[in-house]
């Protein structure tokens, strides 16, 4: 039997159950981060994969970055969707205040952690642009790479804003001693 008239759609499954079960976790993740009701955030992960199957090119399958841009666009397209503060707070708050080893981070007394609406506080002084690279490194455990990509900003642009969004945030926070996070 050749390829050619092996079936199709066999394929098809196949591949489309390899993009599933390597970005499902990731991109419930990064929808998470925004819808706080959990069957919102089902809703949205189904139709993003609804669409990823619909499109599926079984030679270039799409990867993490293809699938948070569909999300994002499935987010802009829907309107009055409550916010997941508290998870997102929890994220950054672990991320900046330096509880994180895989950001590339020390480790603070618990004296020393900032509180969440210090956070909060925190992430207001920087701008849009920022909080947004900022929540992709954080909240989403992206590279700088899979920003850049997902942002369409050249990476070196990217890594700049990321780490003047740190400084600042180390900054308000009173963290001069927690290290930048590796991209």
């Amino acid at each position: 039997m050749t390829d050619r008239s092996a079936d199709p759609n066999s394929l098809q499954d196949q591949v489309f159950t390899r993009v599933f079960d390597a970005h499902w976790a990731a991109l419930r993740h990064h929808v998470e981060g925004v819808v706080a009701d959990d069957d919102e955030v089902t809703e949205i992960v189904s139709a993003v994969f609804l669409e990823a199957w619909t499109r599926l090119d079984v030679a270039r399958p799409m990867g993490r970055v293809w699938l948070f841009r569909a999300a994002d666009r499935e987010l802009r397209a829907r309107s009055g969707r409550a916010t997941s503060r508290s998870a997102v707070l929890d994220a950054m708050h672990h991320g900046m205040a330096g509880t994180s080893e895989e950001a590339g981070t020390v480790d603070l007394a618990a004296d020393q952690m900032p509180d969440r609406d210090s956070v909060l506080r925190a992430l207001g002084v920087l701008t849009t642009r920022q909080r947004r690279i900022i929540m992709l490194a954080y909240w989403d455990g992206l590279t700088e790479g899979e920003i850049s990509e997902l942002l369409r900003y050249p990476r070196r642009s990217v890594r700049t804003m990321l780490r003047r969004a740190e400084k600042r945030m180390r900054d308000a926070l009173g963290l001069e001693g927690a290290s930048e996070r590796e991209g």
